[in-house]
């Protein structure tokens, strides 16, 4: 199997059991706010209204969550090219003489994955480094800044 369908197939398999955390998280959160033991005694018992606002906020990374998986699950690595760098793309990027190795995802930016004992980072193509190596070949460069710094990158492997 490809590195690049390793990769893909741990970020899916990541999000989904993030997803299932989050909705038995969502699922505890609004049975205590409904339920009838965890009612406000007072005016100034507020257990319940606190319980409703974490499972509104439970629901909303439910929700985001599920995007997530939708845009990971239609990656389609048939697509990507070894030529141009794009979606699903396993970049070597060159910085300062010293050169890593990125897979690019429309979500998971920051996602250290292991495969084949190599770590390989995930960036996002909506972050500033992704957003410019798209579209390059190999030996074409880009400058991003990094905290008031210009870096030039060389993009030395596509696969």
């Amino acid at each position: 199997m490809k590195k690049n369908k390793k990769i893909l197939n741990e970020l899916i398999q990541r999000t989904k059991s993030e997803l299932e955390k989050a909705k038995n998280n969502y699922d505890s959160s609004r049975n205590l706010a409904t339920d009838q033991e965890f009612k406000s005694e007072s005016k100034w018992d507020t257990r319940s209204i606190e319980a409703g606002y974490l499972a509104g906020a439970q629901g909303i990374r439910v929700d985001e969550l599920e995007k997530d998986l939708n845009l990971l699950e239609e990656v389609d690595l048939n697509l990507a090219q070894n030529d141009v760098v794009g979606i699903g793309s396993l970049v070597e990027l060159e910085y300062n003489n010293q050169s890593r190795t990125y897979f690019l995802a429309p979500v998971g930016g920051g996602t250290l994955v292991n495969i084949d004992g190599h770590g390989i980072l995930v960036i996002s193509i909506f972050s500033p480094l992704g957003d410019q190596a798209l579209g390059l070949k190999v030996n074409e460069s880009f400058v991003v800044e990094i905290k008031s710094e210009e870096r030039e990158y060389i993009i030395r492997k596509i696969e």
